[in-house]
This record gives structure tokens, C-alpha cells and sequence, in this order.
């Protein structure tokens, strides 16, 4: 099985670079990233008290067109303009900036959500923001997909980048305690940790969905890199990466299947007075 350290890199919010490096190709983006399950797009619409929904690094829109087809509002807040001008291509409404600095003038909703991008987001500053712009009854969710590969393919892919990318913060596949599909919840963990300190929130409900989605080799080439490790390297790199996947993918029959978790969590602002933590 492949597995990380324990917990992923601490404080992924302070590496600004690697986070504003995935509009680098927003259509391939959001041609090769799955969409959220029904049932996790419907448990954040049954959780929100009414219809008007922020969403935090909304990226290419993924995340926003669901809660749109399933009757909600939805307002972007994304701070790389590539990304932004993908989803305001597909109807979604967007505001450029990141979330600790974007100006709310005012405006309140029943939720903030945010897809696989509230790890780029300062845990407690984020969920006072939230706090302060969240109706009473109002639900913070945040959540995230991580996928697991087959471990032929995954040491391949760790062993190239540890070559041509061995000072990066992003830490690929080794060999650890436990798989990448649990060692994720640490992110979220801490995405809760942030909640209880910003104050404001009731206490949060974390929560989990397995699936599984197959791919040919070609499109595992597609989706690869659009993973924050490969989107901040030169194309050279980048290639001398794929070639290694490409070569594992053909050893086991030139298709794959991924094990995915999506895991988040629920947390519902409190109808109290609240102010921010000391």
C-alpha cells in the first residue's frame, strides 16, 4: 500500500506559490478533476439554513456548479485571475482575491464552503472570516478530495519528483504508517482546530465518502498534473514525471483505478454574540 507521513505538510497556507500555480492550465484543470459526490453536495444543502452560498478558492467552478444544479447561489472568492476567468466563463460569479483579504461589504450567507482549497487558507483567520459573514445557523464546510494510486505507479511518480524536485514543501508518496487516504485527515483536523480556536462555531462534525474512479493511461497523464506538486515545475520536469508514470501504467495493462476519499467537515455558526478570539 502507499502511504505518506503521518500528517501532510504543516501549514500548506504559507506556500502562496504553489497555491496560485494551478490556473497555470485551468481547462485541463477542470477537464481531469472529479466532481464531489452527490451525496457530500447534498448533506452541505441540507445543512444551510437558506440559498446563498460563498465558495473559498472556487478555482475553475467545479464545486460551484454543483451547489448551482442543486438550487443554490453561489459567489466565488478565487485569488488567481486564470482560474477565475475559467468559472466566470461557466456562470459562476467570482471576486479575485484570497479569502483572508476579500472584501465582503456587508454581505452575509447561509453557507462558506471551499473544495480542496482551504488548506491555502489560514485555519483561524479563515474561520473567524467565515464566522463574521455566516447567518446565525449558517454552515462552514470545507472539504477535499485526495486520491490514493496503485503503488507501482505511486513510487514511480515519488522517485521522479524526489529527481528533478527534491527541495519542494510538497511531499510525495513514501512509506509510512498508513495510507494517504487517512493521513488526509489531518487536514481537516486542523481545518477544526482553527474552528474551535476562531470561536463562533459549534463543534465540528467531520466526515468522509469512499469511491473509486478508473482511468486509462492517458487520461491518468492528463490528471497528474494538475496536482500542486507538478503545476509549479518547469514543462521539462514535468515530462521527465510523466514519462515515469506512463512506463508503470503500461506494466499493469495501461489503465489504473484510484481509490478517492473526499473528506470534510460541517461546523454551524452559533446564533450567540460572537468576536474574535484573543
Amino acid at each position: 500500500m502507499v502511504t505518506i507521513p503521518s500528517t501532510p505538510p504543516p501549514e500548506p497556507h504559507l506556500h502562496r506559490r504553489i497555491a496560485e500555480s494551478f490556473g497555470i492550465d485551468p481547462e485541463r484543470y477542470d477537464r481531469n478533476r472529479a466532481p464531489y459526490p452527490r451525496a457530500m453536495i447534498e448533506r452541505i444543502v441540507a445543512a444551510s439554513p437558506g440559498a446563498e452560498f460563498l465558495d473559498v478558492g472556487c478555482g475553475t467552478g467545479i464545486e460551484a456548479r454543483q451547489f448551482v444544479a442543486a438550487g443554490r447561489t453561489v459567489l466565488g472568492v478565487e485569488a488567481d485571475p486564470r482560474m477565475a476567468g475559467f468559472a466566470r466563463g461557466t456562470g459562476i460569479e467570482v471576486e479575485i482575491a484570497t479569502f483572508e483579504a476579500w472584501d465582503p461589504a456587508g454581505r452575509t450567507f447561509d453557507a462558506v464552503v471551499s473544495g480542496t482549497a482551504w488548506h491555502w487558507v489560514d485555519p483561524v483567520a479563515g474561520a473567524a472570516k467565515a464566522a463574521r459573514i455566516l447567518r446565525p445557523g449558517g454552515v462552514l464546510a470545507p472539504f477535499g478530495h485526495v486520491y490514493e494510486l496503485p503503488s507501482t505507479v505511486a513510487e514511480a511518480l515519488a522517485a521522479a519528483y524526489r529527481r528533478v524536485a527534491p527541495d519542494s514543501p510538497i511531499s510525495f508518496a513514501g512509506r509510512s504508517a498508513g495510507s494517504i487516504l487517512d493521513g488526509y485527515q489531518a487536514l481537516y483536523a486542523r481545518a477544526a482546530d482553527g474552528i474551535r480556536e476562531a470561536g463562533g462555531f459549534g463543534e465540528p462534525e467531520l466526515w468522509r465518502y469512499d469511491w473509486d474512479r478508473s482511468y486509462t493511461r492517458e487520461e491518468l497523464l492528463e490528471l497528474v498534473p494538475t496536482s500542486g506538486g507538478l503545476t509549479s515545475l518547469p514543462p521539462d520536469q514535468v515530462a521527465e514525471v510523466l514519462a515515469a508514470v506512463s512506463t508503470a501504467v503500461d506494466q499493469l495493462g495501461g489503465a489504473v483505478t484510484l481509490r478517492y476519499a473526499t473528506w470534510g467537515l460541517t461546523a454551524v455558526r452559533t446564533g450567540q454574540s460572537w468576536r474574535p478570539a484573543a
